[in-house]
């Protein structure tokens, strides 16, 4: 082969590389282009969605504050309801405590008075109390 054959197929090998070299350049050029645009899609997309979601989270924080403030009332209540409930009892025992003075006592009219004792009626006008009735 002549040198003027090899001199060509070296340019022509160096023109190949070259091109090859600018296609490739010119195809992540496009390829980066593309993903730019794609990107500044996704963030306008982003840009309208974001104040509906500034309206869900507060929507989050005033459910949660709805929350607290029930929890909040909800303690109230129950605490309220243990101190009824303390009351109850002690009005139940003081009503207990009363009740078992009256059946002694009547217990002690029944003891002192001779009719009673003769005739073993119980001739009481009232009724009995919940824990007279339960003896």
């Amino acid at each position: 082969m002549a040198t003027s054959t090899l001199i060509l197929i070296a340019i022509i090998a160096i023109a190949a590389v070259v091109l090859i070299a600018l296609i490739a350049w010119v195809g992540r050029n496009k390829r980066n282009q593309h993903r730019h645009v794609v990107a500044d899609k996704i963030r306008d997309a982003v840009r309208e969605e974001s104040p509906e979601v500034g309206q869900q989270e507060a929507l989050a924080d005033e459910t949660a504050a709805r929350a607290r403030a029930a929890q909040a009332e909800a303690d109230v209540k129950a605490a309220q309801a243990a101190g009824l409930q303390q009351q109850a009892a002690i009005h139940r025992n003081e009503a207990s405590t009363s009740r078992d003075h009256l059946d002694s006592e009547w217990a002690r009219a029944d003891t002192m008075d001779p009719a009673t004792q003769a005739s073993g009626a119980d001739d009481r006008t009232e009724t009995p109390g919940p824990l007279t009735a339960a003896k």
